[in-house]
């Protein structure tokens, strides 16, 4: 009799854990189901760079590009200005489309400038006319580009975007 006893006991313990583990397994169902769930991308924080374009205006070795006239739909997400790097001028966007558009200057040495601000990205033999100056065109694996080499500066406009949108923010470009 002892025996069946201990067999009884057994049986009653795993029983038991199963209906214990069927218990939570419902209960982690419920809140996960309650609990919100967003998986779409952060809501990235638009940045003011007034303050930073006037004092790159002020202090950079050339004329310090910056957007003019484009819609509201185009926020601005990152700026920096580098004095001690070559006046290195960043002003990033994140378009309608959800992809990235940086305006980027320097007094740096063009072919590394380029390299750098580009990813990496190879000149092609594709130049476009944007007001009254000959960008070129450059395509890479993470960002593609419009460059312009001016006196004392280069200035690239990239990102993830395509070349329309590239060209739009390139259009939008003034000193002033």
């Amino acid at each position: 009799m002892a025996g069946s006893n201990g067999k009884n006991g057994k049986q009653k313990t795993v029983r038991d854990m199963i209906l214990s583990l069927g218990l939570i397994s419902l209960a982690a169902g419920v809140i996960y189901l309650f609990l919100p769930h967003d998986d779409s991308a952060p809501d990235l924080k638009r940045v003011d760079y007034r303050v930073e374009l006037l004092t790159a205006r002020r202090a950079a070795s050339y004329p310090v590009v910056a957007p003019q006239g484009l819609s509201a739909d185009w926020k601005a997400t990152s700026v920096r200005f580098s004095g001690a790097n070559f006046d290195a001028w960043h002003l990033g966007f994140h378009d309608s489309e959800g992809e990235y558009v940086a305006v980027e200057q320097s007094a740096q040495k063009p072919s590394v400038f380029i390299d750098e601000a580009t990813q990496r990205a190879r000149e092609t033999k594709v130049t476009q006319r944007i007001g009254d100056a000959t960008w070129t065109r450059y395509e890479g694996g993470q960002y593609d580009a419009l460059v312009l080499r001016d006196k004392g500066s280069t200035t690239v406009v990239t990102g993830t975007a395509s070349f329309d949108r590239l060209t739009k923010m390139a259009q939008a470009l003034r000193t002033t």
